[in-house]
């Protein structure tokens, strides 16, 4: 229901899926070079995107018009409304990581993995990316007690993260050490280092800030982060406007 209902919507289908790939020719015209870097960073943040800020402002509309409040009245299951939504993300983060690299591949010769493992780690990284910040989402869907203003907040943290996990600086090494830190302690940094790890040679690991991948580093971060999205939303979520 969750996917039929997105996909009636074309105006949002189109933005959701094209603009990752819209971001990758703009950055790939200007920076030739690095278009191999940028489709990693690009599939990463487009992630964030759909999982992040679109799962918060739907949930933030479904609260805002009596659509939660109803189907708490209802028989359906907590468990699967937000299946369905994380589901309807996966789909659509899936979907955009398939446009982009196809993108990415015509226009500027993109190399994909060849090797099983690193598909592997694609589908490991992915999935964990996806349902952090997914939970993420749902939990930020009440900070406020409109979809505008949840939009806008969670627009913000994204745009910000964005800049300071290096998913338009390449190398992030370029960036001050103060902002990787920062981003450190959250998932968009990781994720994007966890997909060059799958799309770059080994050797330009040593642009990264430890000089490696840390693979096992992206699997614990984003594996704290489910965990802790699962947490934050036992304890914010609500089922309507009123506290």
């Amino acid at each position: 229901m969750e996917l039929r209902q997105f996909f009636r919507l074309k105006e949002a289908v189109v933005f959701t899926f094209t603009l990752p790939a819209f971001l990758m020719v703009l950055l790939g015209s200007i920076f030739g070079d690095a278009a191999q870097a940028f489709a990693a960073g690009m599939i990463g943040s487009g992630i964030v995107s759909t999982s992040f800020v679109s799962m918060g402002g739907g949930i933030a509309s479904d609260r805002e018009d009596g659509t939660l409040k109803r189907l708490r009245g209802t028989p359906l299951p907590a468990t699967s409304y937000f299946l369905g939504k994380i589901i309807l993300v996966a789909v659509s983060s899936l979907a955009e990581a398939v446009l982009l690299l196809a993108v990415a591949k015509l226009l500027f010769g993109l190399n994909l993995p060849s090797s099983p493992h690193r598909w592997l780690t694609f589908g490991w990284v992915f999935v964990l990316g996806v349902t952090s910040c997914a939970l993420l989402g749902i939990a930020a869907s009440s900070l406020a007690r409109s979809v505008t203003g949840a939009v806008a907040i969670m627009n913000l943290v994204y745009v910000a993260l964005q800049f300071i996990s290096g998913v338009f600086v390449t190398p992030i090494t370029q960036l001050p050490t103060v902002m990787v830190d920062a981003a450190s302690f959250f998932p968009v940094k990781w994720i994007c280092q966890g997909f060059r790890s799958v799309f770059l040679p080994d050797a330009l690991a040593a642009n990264e800030m430890a000089g490696r991948w840390e693979l096992g580093t992206v699997a614990l971060v984003l594996g704290a982060w489910c965990v802790a999205g699962l947490v934050l939303c036992r304890l914010t979520f609500r089922w309507s406007n009123s506290r």
